[in-house]
Order: C-alpha cells, then structure tokens, then sequence
C-alpha cells in the first residue's frame, strides 16, 4: 500500500483554518498539528485552530516554545514529507525545518516580495495599496525569504477595512495551497528564487502605532483608521483634551481651503477640515464615555468648529 503524504502543520488564524482543511480534503495525514495559545488581550474573532483540529480528531499541542531540541527530535520522529506554517506566531528555526523530509512551507499575506515580516495586510492598508494576496513560499533562516512555489492576488478596495481585506486574503491563501498541493505531492510543483527587496521587511504593530496626527492628509488619516479599525484597536487621537477612537471613515469628494485642522459640521455630517484642505467625514467615533452621537455633534459644530492638534 502506497504510504499517505504527511505533513506537521504549525497553524492559527482563520488561514490556518482553512489551509489545515485544504490539507485534510487533498488527502494528507496529518500527525501532529502545532498551535499557540490566545492571548486573552486581544479580540477573537477568527476561528479557532485547536477546535478545528480537535473535530477531525487531531493531536494538537501548544509549546511555549517549539523551537527546543527535545520538540525539534519529536518532529523527527513523525517522518513527516512536509512542514507547513500557516499564521503561526513564532519563526520556526532550523532543526524544525530539517525535520521535513520534502520540504517546509509557509504561506504568507502578502504578494511576497512585497510586505515581508508582520502585519502584512495591516501595513498595506496603512500605506495606501490597492492590492494584497497570498504567497506559499519555502521556508529558510531569513523571514519570508524562500523561493516562491505559487501567489494570489485580491484587491484592496478605498474603504475596505483591515477584516475584510483579510478573509479575502484567507480566500487566496486556500486558493494557493489547493492548486500547489497535488504538484507539491507529486513534486512537480514549480519553485523561483524570491528577489529581497529592500524596505519591504515590516515589524508587529501594536496600539500606540494607531495614532493619529491631525495634520496628516484626509487619505492617510483614512487609510490608518482602515488599518486597525475594529475588531483592531482603532485609530485615536485626542480632542479637546479626550480620547477619541476614530473607527470609521470617508474621504470627501470636496475641498476647503488650507487651514489649521479642526472638526466641522456640515448637513448633520462630522467632517475633519485637514491642513492640506482635504476633507474626512466621520461615520463611527467613540471617546471613553461610549459611541458619540454624531448628529448631535454635528449640529453643535456648525455653530463652534473645533480646533485639533
């Protein structure tokens, strides 16, 4: 009897989800599946890897540090042909990846070269991209760094927010490995040296990073509070001396004239007057007494503009 493809998979995240079904529905055993623990600071809400697992009757371990000797010599010990990372939250180091008989392969949220390191759909977002994708990738020591086996692209709209654009990633990510995954087993599946690009290694964001500079332009203002809008922390900022979280945008067709930054009210719309006269309505805003009740705000600034910054 022709033994099973195997393959350890280190996962989270719904692309681990959804790659870690992939997988099972292409036939592969899969022996062990690695996890990491939630943190229960941050909000959950994307599917489970553990649970995923669990209903298909998988072992599933959570190392606080998979990259040790004694978890590196069990690995071995599987005979797995591949390892695949799929958004687990740790780099994977050397003897892990030696553990793989046929390869190891991670799969990226970004058009790699493009985006490499953490964050990727976040900081593309924040930067103004029109696209994204998914890239399935060889991995090495360096981050993101190994040869490319097969991407997908998917657009980033102006007013998609960070969620959306990630289950479109997700989308591609399932895409990418189901097509690679029979030519991986028959190993015919193509493979190309991945060029480095300088300036496109992007560090983890944390919340500080939602800050907001009232003196930005409309579009880059709007294109940060895309980035981490909820279930993200949120872009923040202080007026009048509170905390506000600015937590959904639009960029106006009109301009004013340049000027100072301050919020306006026009037709029963809280708009921010940027100092380059571009113009940012906002639709959602909270301060730490709860959601703002724009209207009323807005009525309030047609007679008062507030000053920012």
């Amino acid at each position: 009897m022709t033994r099973r493809v195997r393959a350890v998979v280190f996962a989270y995240h719904d692309v681990g989800v959804r790659c870690l079904k992939t997988l099972l529905s292409g036939g592969v055993e899969v022996p062990l599946v690695v996890t990491v623990a939630d943190d229960p600071h941050e909000t959950q809400w994307f599917a489970s890897v553990a649970e995923t697992a669990r209903e298909y009757g998988l072992e599933v371990v959570v190392p606080d540090d998979p990259n040790t000797p004694e978890f590196a010599a069990r690995l071995a010990g599987l005979e797995a042909d591949f390892l695949f990372s799929f958004y687990y939250r740790a780099m994977l180091g050397a003897p892990l990846l030696e553990c793989a008989r046929r390869g190891a392969l991670n799969m990226h949220g970004s058009l790699l070269p493009r985006y490499r390191g953490r964050a990727p759909v976040n900081w593309a977002i924040l930067n103004g991209e029109r696209e994204s994708g998914a890239t399935l990738h060889y991995m090495v020591a360096r981050a993101d760094a190994g040869d490319i086996v097969d991407q997908q692209a998917v657009p980033i709209l102006e007013n998609d927010e960070a969620c959306e654009v990630y289950a479109k990633v997700t989308a591609a990510a399932e895409i990418v490995l189901a097509r690679s995954l029979p030519g991986l087993i028959a190993g015919s599946a193509p493979r190309r040296a991945q060029p480095i690009v300088p300036g496109e290694y992007f560090g983890r964001r944390g919340p500080e990073d939602g800050r907001i500079d009232w003196n930005w332009p409309a579009r880059r203002i709007h294109d940060l509070v895309r980035a981490v809008a909820p279930p993200f922390p949120g872009a923040f900022g202080e007026v009048e001396g509170q905390l506000w979280r600015v937590l959904r945008t639009r960029v106006a067709a009109h301009t004013l004239a340049p000027g100072p930054a301050r919020l306006i009210g026009a037709a029963g719309e809280c708009h921010l007057a940027c100092t380059d006269g571009s113009v940012l309505r906002i639709l959602r805003a909270a301060n730490t007494a709860g959601p703002l009740e724009l209207p009323r705000l807005a009525r309030e600034l047609e007679r008062r503009p507030m000053p920012l910054g």
